[in-house]
């Protein structure tokens, strides 16, 4: 009896940084021309790119990473940390001068401060009468991809050919808002199909401010005005809430860390852990559960890739935290997501001009099935 035919799965690509993280561990930051002594130092593998390129190889999902490094030591470092993840490394190239390099700040209790030092991953070649940076094969690969992951610590003009590329052949695009601050460019955005930002990062973006959930509705809701399909907004310990054009909003909270030791990647870590599992036709919501979970053990370990999860320890993660158990945790999240909703509908001076939900509730969970598909749970509008 023949076997079953072998499913090919659409890879993951990843285009964007590669960096060796120098880590710094100290007590505080120094004041203006202090000098402080660290309590420990480590050079690991890292950058945004590399970081969710980790993630999502480690997550048992084919991956390919297109980047740039240098001639150095720090080039051989992210080779083999890359490798060792199972990410397939035909498109990194090498190029003249220093692989790219970050100093991280490491503060007790897992806060971070960091300087990035382009490097390799700014010196790729300019865009010149219509040719390509990106060889046919790089070309043909993201083409053919089940998505594409874009960070902000390469130049916009290679992520703005990349997205292009893959939205005319329907693929996918998910921009992580990280890396440079410097203004968003709308032939970005209007190219790419899932933005995701932080609260912080949401805020410098539009303008508007993102201290409460209601604010932060608001201000994807003007992204979306861009030409972004879907805004995922990522709250650090307070979850995220992905915002979409045609449906309504999905809280899901962190899966809190019994500790934390640094958050150094954990954004990266969600980010591409979604993706896998939308690559994967799992449901948003499934998604946004499965990436919280990978993040929650992202924060236990020191490093960026060094503390990427792999399948294993995510599936056991869930099956300790069953969406049923969550059900109570993520009501009283959005109970009091309801409650800062009429405080703001009270002050005419804080409401903002983009149309955004006043406030939101859980879908009736009486219904068990419906409690089942919307696992990390769907919120909408509520009429007022």
């Amino acid at each position: 009896m023949s076997s079953p035919p072998r499913i090919i799965q659409p890879p993951l690509v990843v285009v964007g940084s590669a960096n060796a993280d120098i880590y710094v561990e100290i007590d505080r930051l120094p004041k203006e021309g202090e000098t402080l002594a660290a309590n420990n130092g480590q050079t690991l593998p890292g950058g945004k790119g590399a970081n969710q390129a980790a993630c999502a190889a480690r997550l048992n999902y084919p991956t390919y990473f297109i980047g740039q490094v240098g001639k150095d030591n720090f080039a051989n470092l992210i080779r083999d940390s890359l490798q060792s993840s199972g990410v397939k490394l035909d498109y990194l190239g090498t190029v003249a001068g220093p692989t790219g390099h970050a100093i991280v700040m490491l503060q007790p209790g897992g806060n971070n401060s960091i300087i990035i030092v382009g490097g390799a991953n700014v010196s790729w070649p300019r865009l010149d009468g219509g040719i390509s940076r990106l060889n046919e094969k790089a070309q043909q690969l993201i083409r053919r991809a089940g998505a594409v992951i874009l960070q902000r610590e390469v130049p916009d003009s290679l992520n703005i050919e990349v997205a292009k590329i893959a939205k005319v052949s329907n693929v996918p695009v998910v921009l992580d808002a990280g890396g440079i601050d410097s203004p968003m460019p709308p032939e970005l955005l209007k190219n790419v199909t899932i933005f995701s930002p932080n609260e912080t990062e949401l805020a410098r973006l539009t303008g508007m401010p993102t201290d409460t959930t209601e604010e932060v509705l608001a201000a994807a809701a003007k992204v979306q005005l861009l030409g972004v399909q879907q805004v995922l907004v990522k709250l650090g310990e307070k979850g995220s809430i992905l915002v979409n054009k045609d449906e309504p909003p999905i809280v899901q909270p962190a899966i809190m860390a019994p500790y934390v030791v640094d958050t150094t990647g954990a954004g990266d870590t969600f980010t591409a852990a979604y993706t896998v599992a939308l690559i994967e036709k799992q449901p948003p919501a499934e998604a946004l559960r499965f990436a919280a979970a990978a993040a929650s053990i992202c924060v236990r370990t020191k490093g960026a890739i060094p503390s990427m999860p792999d399948r294993r320890a995510v599936s056991q993660l869930l099956e300790e935290h069953p969406a049923k158990e969550m059900k109570k945790v993520i009501a009283k999240f959005i109970e009091q997501v309801n409650i800062s909703g009429s405080d703001e509908a009270e002050s005419p001076t804080k409401r903002s001009n983009v149309n955004s939900p006043k406030k939101v509730r859980f879908h009736d969970f009486e219904d068990e099935q419906k409690e089942k598909s919307i696992l990390g749970q769907s919120v909408q509008p509520v009429s007022m």
